[in-house]
């Protein structure tokens, strides 16, 4: 399966492209995306490459996954939201669907995650109906936690991973 195309008032969702990995670096590179995602360490190339990959893997291999946001007006790329099974090395183990979001600095604030989440749940729902999922967030990332309550997500846990304190959100 590829990425289905889903579109908002502002914004294109699409499977990500080997094209996308440019945006990507800079995006993964910037200390203000990686502020609360994973101690605040920058990614490498490799690494962003590796994520790339990954997200198009969702998508073949188990039907749902990360989406490449894009501004309409502009096609400028603005980062990547979706839901996917991370199988992440976590004490309790987070249910296979976790909601995921991080965008490019220059559109922070502008109501882009919320936007582009509520169109992904939508979907979501009608492709995989009365599944539950997950998100987890930095414990200082406010507005990451204001988008999780808007998409109607509660606290239902506190944990550590990789050294970072962290919320368990559920929908």
């Amino acid at each position: 399966m590829t990425a289905p195309e889903l579109t908002t008032e502002r914004l294109l969702l699409r499977g990500t492209r080997i094209t996308d990995f440019p945006d990507s670096v800079s995006m993964w590179t910037d200390p203000a995306t990686t502020k609360y995602i994973g101690g605040g360490v920058q990614q490498t190339r490799e690494q962003t490459y590796a994520r790339v990959l990954r997200h198009a893997g969702h998508w073949a291999l188990l039907g749902y996954g990360i989406f490449t946001v894009v501004e309409r007006a502009t096609g400028k790329f603005a980062g990547e939201v979706g839901i996917a099974s991370f199988e992440r090395d976590i004490t309790p183990p987070l249910l296979p669907f976790e909601a995921a979001w991080v965008l490019a600095p220059w559109c922070h604030g502008r109501g882009y995650a919320t936007e582009a989440l509520r169109t992904v749940h939508r979907w979501f729902e009608g492709a995989f109906p009365n599944q539950p999922t997950q998100c987890i967030i930095d414990v200082g990332n406010v507005p990451s936690h204001r988008v999780a309550e808007k998409l109607g997500y509660t606290e239902i846990d506190r944990r550590t991973y990789h050294g970072s304190p962290l919320i368990v959100f559920q929908r």
